[in-house]
């Protein structure tokens, strides 16, 4: 007998395993990879309405597709789970042990800080092979060089290339999963054969930010290049995957190459970030009511995140971003955590954390709120820099003494208190994004446009 699925909820996001042209007018067609949403699921439990990315609606058949889950693994997500770190050449031998030809794994070296050792199970005895550093690249032989420890490994797996065998089980360190595999398993890798990069539009210190095309959908690519920094960003995509709302970034996928590039695929949005937005259109074109619109957007996503118990940590405008329909995206979950985390302070731009984080380190809903009232008067100065006019190193001291930034010119004085409610120094005393949500649509429907 065969066993009936349980059915997916409408809205439930799916992706294509196998290929399906249809029999009926009333069926779908997709390829493989294709991205669909269930509608409805039909009287008969193995077929779904579904609609595809274009908009497109029909049936299709349960069997075809996989449930797309968020990335929420028991370990930590890495993209050399082979690497061991700093552990003894002994160490590395007892992990190896009962010795299996092709089995190995890679530390840091004891003996010359800053290379690495491969260490590989072969006949019954473990081979430590010295990992040079030289010149920005990596080399066993000083022949062949490589531009991370992912490329060098891919290589050795597929020609033992002078090695006394060919890499062919990694030995997975303790509490660490495969990156790739999860994505995989989540529905949430692409195909890089199927991802045009096109033009550059933005830079930072991990890599590029591109528009590309991917299978005719207009995209946006975070391509980071450097093994240490994809690994760090591993966590952001993994953190995506468990989100989704209208007014957060959505992610449509994940590429690992095996030479250790990461690409993060996300929705095109069309304007950029918001502060260049309204630093660029000004009062001439944005009203109160285009004002009043970003602010409401901003808050269902951060009321979103305080619901699923997820901290942000760096919410500013230059963190927003704007479609080509005027909505405001929260962006950047470079940072997000579940709620309470701690993180080095060294890099927080203090005209946006609150007083507490910068002091304490801790991160929560509340220092969350601090940073949309700062948000809200970016928004309402059209995109000036927070506390103008004063040094940098004053700011803290004189926020601690109760100072708060004056009103923006022309901000409504309802607007301007909810920003003084969210610098409480008091974080107990702040309200709720849940609260700054209802009181802004509040604010919305008795004002309109009279705003």
């Amino acid at each position: 007998m065969t066993e009936v699925q349980t059915p997916w909820p409408q809205g439930t996001e799916c992706v294509a395993r196998y290929n399906f042209k249809g029999t009926s007018e009333h069926d779908l067609p997709f390829n493989k990879g294709d991205l669909l949403s269930i509608i409805v699921v039909t009287k008969d439990p193995n077929w779904y309405k579904a609609k595809n990315s274009a908009g497109r609606e029909g049936t299709i058949p349960a069997n075809y597709v996989q449930k797309r889950e968020g990335v929420k693994s028991g370990g930590k997500l890495s993209l050399m789970p082979w690497f061991h770190g700093k552990i003894t050449r002994n160490q590395a031998e007892q992990l190896l042990c009962p010795p299996e030809t092709g089995l190995f794994l890679v530390r840091e070296s004891t003996n010359f800080p800053g290379d690495y050792t491969l260490c590989v199970s072969c006949d019954g005895k473990v081979e430590h092979y010295r990992i040079i550093y030289h010149n920005g690249k990596l080399s066993i032989d000083e022949e062949e060089y490589f531009e991370n420890l992912m490329q060098l490994v891919e290589h050795y797996t597929k020609d033992a290339d002078g090695l006394c065998t060919r890499l062919l089980k990694p030995k997975v360190e303790e509490g660490t999963v495969a990156a790739q595999d999860e994505f995989s398993k989540g529905g949430w890798s692409m195909n890089r054969n199927e991802l045009k990069l096109q033009q550059v539009i933005g830079k930072g210190e991990f890599g590029d930010v591109m528009v590309g095309d991917y299978r005719g959908t207009k995209v946006a690519v975070k391509c980071i290049k450097n093994d240490a920094t994809a690994q760090a960003f591993i966590a952001e995509a993994s953190v995506m995957t468990q989100l989704r709302h209208d007014n957060l970034v959505q992610l449509l996928g994940v590429i690992v190459e095996e030479n250790g590039s990461l690409y993060i695929v996300t929705e095109y949005m069309a304007k950029g970030c918001l502060v260049d937005y309204l630093r660029s259109r000004g009062r001439t074109v944005l009203g109160a009511d285009a004002l009043l619109n970003f602010t409401l957007d901003v808050s269902e996503a951060m009321a979103y995140l305080e619901t699923n118990n997820f901290v942000h940590r760096d919410l500013a405008a230059r963190n927003v971003l704007v479609s080509e329909d005027n909505i405001a995206k929260v962006s950047d979950f470079g940072l997000t955590k579940e709620a309470s985390s701690t993180q080095d302070t060294a890099k927080l731009p203090v005209k946006w954390t609150s007083p507490e984080a910068l002091r304490e380190k801790k991160f929560s809903t509340k220092s969350d709120v601090w940073s949309f009232g700062v948000l809200l008067w970016e928004i309402y100065s059209f995109g000036r820099v927070p506390y103008p006019r004063i040094p940098l190193k004053e700011v803290v001291p004189r926020v601690e003494k109760g100072y708060v930034m004056d009103c923006p010119d022309g901000c409504p004085e309802v607007v301007y208190n909810i920003m003084k409610m969210c610098w409480n120094l008091d974080p107990g005393a702040r309200p709720t994004f849940q609260m700054l949500k209802e009181r802004l649509q509040h604010i919305s429907k008795g004002m309109g446009k009279n705003l």
